[in-house]
């Protein structure tokens, strides 16, 4: 792959769509577009019926007029592979490309999405459009990169078309090579579910138990989708690879049974993602204590920082979103906009495209608005992206030749989620503890990373952190136990919650006592478990020291038997028949310390073990901030920059005992500060 440092100077843009316009209208929205400080735009991901209205037959006029009229204003452009949209002839003539759903319904054109990756003739059709854009547009001046197909995984993320079965059962044969392997792997022993020949093997159908098939095969599946969508987008990222070396590549995600990670190592030069916080406070818990609402789309920004430090947003959010019967979100109020973008930002993106230029007139998508409204009139959000653009003409390259800080990282990986999602014994809690350490450290304005483990994780990946929260990894591998006992035993901090470590990476069910794979690192077995639900009433912690506070173990409780001498109670249960036995337990590894933690954490919880670790902001000596506002760090070699991000509608009140400039304005500051309500400031 060349490597092409293609987000080193920052853009900001829109996404596009000349074929949902009047031509008439194109130039005046270049101009504005202009006018705004926007530089790129994104064309085409959803325009297959436009280049190939019939098979073999290409047309490339109408984008041909509006990409030279883009060029003529100085505009870059995002080319994307329009693969997420087969068009009509295409699904009529050949309908093996469908997908379909796991009860055998075949899913038709009339959305999108509605394809699988399996169908040869999809990959052989889909290639065929790619390489004929990419041999038309490699030398378009203003043409600089691609985005491949659109959100992988989107709508649906499970393929049950006869050709997913057949290839399935050809990735099992790779993957195990005999029957015996895959009946052992699977312990098919199980109801005698045994295989004796490979003619029998599927993807899992509906069972008598409605969507229950075996856990183990169904762990599988989600590595299976994972590997052929990969091998489906490499198909496109070859061929503009050989057509067009001088354009980057990137897709935009994330999305479930995909590992992002790999697709960005193998096929990408950085990964892209498309932000919308407000999907945060649509979907919310109604009783989720503390809630972070649009805040915490930061915790999903992190996750996206994992795969790629620095990143693009191909689709950030600029007015009220929705389809027509769904995903209702309200309009932003004044300054949330620039809220949000910066919040892109202070996470690690270097290219922001607002979705998108003008709300579309027609189609399920005419309430998600778009910075321009339907009668393309100047409004409140037009002002506001000028604003940010000015902003950012100013610092948008000081800003993108830095990195995000954190000392911490919250860490997950993909065995775990797609295991949890069938597996209601661990898989529920992850979201939980994440988010509560999440919360406990953002209040504490101490910045966090995420960091996902993989096969090919290192020690000097994990070194780069001083502490490790790994919440409920029920899968683990000897191997990873191995480098967290590395990284423990040479000064590093590793926290564990509930059902750690007690399965293999088939999922099954170590021979060993509890936490598995990770007890030697704890220092602790566990005596007894249960759940905490239904009749079982929830139950508390007391901690050690002098307030013997007292904090929920909620959801499920390990119980805890201390093993080694080295290791010190931190706090016992305090009721049930258990009270008194060991809840919490820090060991001494080496140069650092191995944490316990035997149930689900909640904010308080994660909130005293914080405490305890004298774990602070970075920017404690010298800035005072309320729980309203967000601190993240960017740095390079010439320092660091302290983005304040106000999630309040109300102003926020913070102290500077060092004056700073505010990269966004020019101000210095110092001394006591008003920050407005859902206000930005950039700190030097």
């Amino acid at each position: 792959m060349k490597t092409i440092d293609a987000l080193k100077e920052f853009r900001l843009g829109t996404c596009y769509y000349p074929e949902h316009w009047p031509e008439s209208l194109w130039e005046d929205d270049f101009r504005r577009m202009r006018e705004l400080g926007f530089s790129i735009i994104r064309v085409a991901e959803f325009a297959w019926s436009i280049f190939e209205p019939e098979e073999g037959v290409f047309s490339f006029e109408k984008f041909d007029r509006a990409l030279d009229l883009a060029h003529k204003h100085g505009l870059k452009v995002i080319v994307g592979t329009p693969t997420a949209t087969p068009p009509a002839w295409l699904t009529h003539k050949y309908p093996e490309v469908l997908n379909v759903s796991q009860d055998g319904v075949t899913l038709h054109h009339g959305l999108r999405r509605h394809y699988n990756y399996s169908s040869q003739k999809y990959r052989e059709l889909s290639a065929i459009i790619t390489r004929q854009m990419a041999e038309h547009y490699k030398n378009h001046p203003a043409v600089i990169g691609w985005q491949i197909d659109n959100e992988f995984n989107c709508e649906i993320s499970e393929f049950y078309a006869p050709a997913d079965h057949d290839a399935f059962r050809v990735w099992l044969q790779e993957k195990y090579g005999t029957l015996d392997k895959l009946n052992e792997a699977w312990g098919t022993v199980f109801w005698s579910q045994t295989y004796t020949d490979w003619e029998q093997v599927f993807l899992p159908r509906p069972t008598p138990a409605k969507k229950q098939p075996n856990p183990h095969q169904a762990l599988d599946e989600k590595r299976f989708i994972s590997d052929n969508t990969i091998s489906y987008a490499k198909v496109q990222s070859d061929i503009l690879r050989e057509v067009a070396p001088d354009h980057w590549v990137t897709t935009n995600g994330l999305f479930g049974h995909l590992d992002s990670h790999r697709m960005n190592d193998e096929l990408l030069d950085f990964f892209s993602y498309d932000s919308y916080p407000q999907f945060s406070t649509i979907y919310y818990d109604k009783n989720e204590e503390n809630p972070l609402a649009d805040r915490g789309w930061s915790q999903t920004l992190g996750a996206v920082r994992s795969i790629s430090p620095n990143f693009a947003i191909m689709e950030q959010q600029s007015g009220p979103g929705g389809w027509v019967n769904r995903m209702d979100m309200p309009s932003p109020k004044p300054g949330q906009m620039r809220l949000w973008t910066y919040q892109s930002i202070a996470h690690g993106a270097n290219m922001v495209l607002y979705f998108r230029w003008r709300t579309a007139t027609f189609g399920n998508e005419i309430y998600w608005h778009g910075i321009n409204d339907y009668h393309n009139r100047p409004n409140r959000r037009v002002r506001e992206a000028g604003q940010i653009g000015a902003e950012l003409a100013q610092a948008g390259n000081r800003i993108a030749n830095t990195r995000f800080k954190a000392e911490i990282a919250l860490l997950r990986d993909y065995d775990n989620e797609w295991d949890g999602e069938y597996d209601v014994w661990h898989g529920p809690f992850s979201w939980q503890s994440g988010k509560s350490w999440f919360k406990a450290l953002n209040h504490r304005h101490i910045p966090s990373d995420t960091l996902y483990v993989r096969s090919g994780t290192t020690i000097e990946d994990l070194k780069r952190y001083k502490v490790l929260v790994y919440p409920h990894p029920a899968i683990m591998r000897d191997e990873t136990a191995a480098l967290l006992e590395q990284y423990t035993r040479e000064g590093g901090i590793i926290i564990f919650g509930c059902r750690t470590g007690y399965k293999d990476e088939h999922g099954h069910c170590y021979m060993r006592p509890f936490p598995g794979a990770a007890a030697g690192l704890c220092g602790i077995s566990v005596e007894e478990f249960t759940m905490v639900k239904g009749t079982r009433a929830a139950t508390s912690m007391k901690w050690s020291g002098g307030d013997e506070a007292l904090t929920g173990a909620d959801s499920f409780n390990d119980i805890l038997y201390v093993e080694n001498d080295s290791v010190e109670v931190v706090a016992h249960y305090a009721s049930d028949y258990y009270a008194g036995k060991p809840a919490v337990t820090k060991n001494a590894f080496g140069e650092g310390q191995a944490w316990y933690f035997g149930a689900v954490f909640n904010e308080a919880s994660a909130g005293q073990i914080i405490d305890r670790l004298g774990l602070a902001s970075p920017a404690a000596g010298w800035l005072t901030l309320p729980q309203s506002v967000e601190l993240t760090i960017r740095e390079d070699e010439d320092g660091p920059l302290y983005f304040l991000l106000n999630y309040s509608e109300q102003p926020a009140a913070i102290t500077l005992s060092e004056q700073k400039n505010d990269l966004l304005t020019g101000n210095n500051l110092s001394g006591s500060v008003t920050l407005e309500g859902y206000g930005v400031v950039v700190l030097s």
